[in-house]
């Protein structure tokens, strides 16, 4: 208490009267200091009072800063000496306020975030830089280039402070700048990693810009932190603006090298979140292949993407098939991602204008597959199967191939070939459902049933299989009520047949 009433002192001493400026190093002493978390708080919060009343009373020099040694030159009048030098203290406040956003106390980190932020409205409505011609623009880049800086550390998670700092995304401009410092940033960090992924400084990154909102329209622009007179000739109001700088952040981010969980988060929300404010769409269609090379569910999700990119944006991607035949290969019946790959992969599949050449070679590959899956995995991809079949009737004739192959080794078609063209799948027929008929399960063997029969034109809801587990499936089978079965016996008349045998001799109650 008796540290926070002599700062209390020291700021009415310094804003009553210039003669006491000099004891503004009482304040920014203890806010360097950064020892006892209470007195830095202490600091900033006078800090805070100090230059936002400078600020607003327009007692900080305006304009190019020259050297505090050139203002003490005798051809500077006493009031730009005084302005000159408060403006270099003002300065030494944003460094120690920039160095605490880095402190151990997140209570520092938020007063820190938050007073200079509070310097960045003050400065928008009085500006520091000098206006040399009508029309330019006074918002403080520099300052929320240092709020973003600080916001993006290379060797720790700032996400609790960045969430913080979402409540300002909100507005227009500050959205709008903070992309341009982000691209900048970036471009400043990456550039000396030599393409090696820094973990914390990427996920930093994609926590600041994932939660961005964007507007839809140029009348959605209407929240801005401060207004300008001619606000509406500025880039700053232009929709096509911020979507060039939207689009600009996204792809300084995503060509360097990401962290393979990052590659997920991004691909997720891609279609979404990202794709729709892009001026270019197609652009992402470096990153996406990248991605596809991980394997595994980014290969998938990737792929995802690309197929957004061919039906929305009219990409030419001829490869999208084959890379997507690819992925078929035994461990998709058992990732934990796979309700989600069927999900996708009955998505690419869903037009009938698809040849049937490939199609078909889907259909063997996913049913060769099937002789080694689980029960449960087989209970979905059966009616999946079926349903393949109600879009593409010509795929039938791998169903009414009477003298078609019995086994795998006079199977014509090549599981091997990685070209859906050149699998002679349509050669073949589906031996392999005819053996899962004979399955231990009977729900398998059941299902698999259904293609000795004319199918029905409505298709499966395959939704509610997707995610059936092992666990759901012997629950299922232990909760069946068991049938009463008639017996047919005769009654028992004795341990030897007889009626009364020795036992009932020698135990017969009187």
């Amino acid at each position: 208490m008796a540290r926070e009433a002599a700062l209390a002192e020291c700021l009415e001493a310094v804003l009553s009267s210039r003669g006491n400026a000099n004891r503004v190093f009482e304040i920014l002493e203890l806010l360097a200091g950064q020892e006892e978390e209470e007195e830095v708080l202490c600091a900033g919060r006078t800090c805070s009072r100090l230059f936002g009343a400078l600020l607003e009373r327009r007692e900080l020099f305006v304009g190019r800063l020259p050297a505090e040694e050139a203002s003490l030159a005798d051809n500077c009048s006493a009031e730009d000496k005084y302005k000159v030098w408060m403006r270099h203290r003002y300065n030494d406040c944003v460094g120690c306020l920039a160095e605490l956003m880095g402190h151990p106390a997140f209570q520092v980190k938020e007063l820190s975030l938050c007073t200079l932020m509070k310097f960045v409205e003050l400065e928008a409505q009085y500006p520091l830089i000098k206006v040399e011609w009508k029309g330019s623009l006074t918002f403080p880049r520099e300052l929320l280039k240092v709020v973003v800086d600080g916001l993006l550390p290379l060797n720790e998670d700032a996400s609790l402070l960045i969430s913080r700092f979402q409540e300002y995304m909100e507005y227009d401009d500050i959205r709008y700048f903070v992309m341009k410092a982000v691209t900048e940033s970036i471009g400043q960090v990456m550039q000396k990693t030599k393409e090696r992924p820094l973990p914390f400084y990427q996920e930093n990154v994609f926590s600041l810009i994932s939660p961005i909102n964007m507007p839809n329209k140029e009348s959605d622009l209407v929240k801005f932190m401060v207004k300008q007179d001619n606000w509406e000739e500025l880039k700053v109001s232009k929709l096509q603006a911020h979507k060039q700088a939207f689009e600009k952040m996204w792809l300084s981010f995503l060509k360097h090298k990401l962290p393979t969980g990052l590659y997920k988060k991004v691909l997720v929300i891609l279609h979404d979140s990202i794709l729709p404010y892009m001026n270019e769409p197609t652009l992402m269609i470096d990153f996406l292949t990248v991605a596809y090379g991980i394997g595994g569910a980014i290969s998938l999700l990737a792929l995802n993407g690309l197929f957004i990119l061919i039906h929305q944006h009219n990409l030419e991607y001829p490869d999208f098939y084959k890379k997507l035949y690819s992925l078929l290969d035994p461990s998709i019946y058992h990732v934990k991602y796979r309700a989600r790959f069927f999900h996708l992969l009955d998505l690419f599949l869903s037009s009938s204008h698809l040849p049937a050449y490939l199609v078909a070679a889907f259909i063997k590959r996913l049913s060769r597959l099937a002789l080694t899956a689980p029960p449960e995995a087989l209970l979905m991809v059966i009616p999946f199967i079926c349903n393949l079949f109600r879009r593409h009737p010509a795929c039938k004739v791998l169903l009414h191939r009477p003298h078609g192959p019995e086994d795998m080794s006079e199977d014509p078609y090549i599981m091997e070939e990685e070209e859906p063209s050149e699998s002679r799948a349509l050669e073949s027929c589906l031996w392999e459902i005819k053996s899962l008929q004979n399955h231990y399960h009977p729900d398998v063997a059941k299902a698999a049933a259904v293609l000795n029969q004319s199918l029905s034109e409505i298709e499966d809801d395959i939704s509610g299989l997707l995610e059936l587990s092992a666990y759901e499936l012997f629950d299922k089978e232990v909760k069946k009520k068991a049938a009463d079965v008639p017996l047919e016996f005769e009654q028992i008349k004795g341990l030897f047949g007889k009626k009364n045998d020795i036992f009932a001799e020698h135990f017969t109650l009187d």
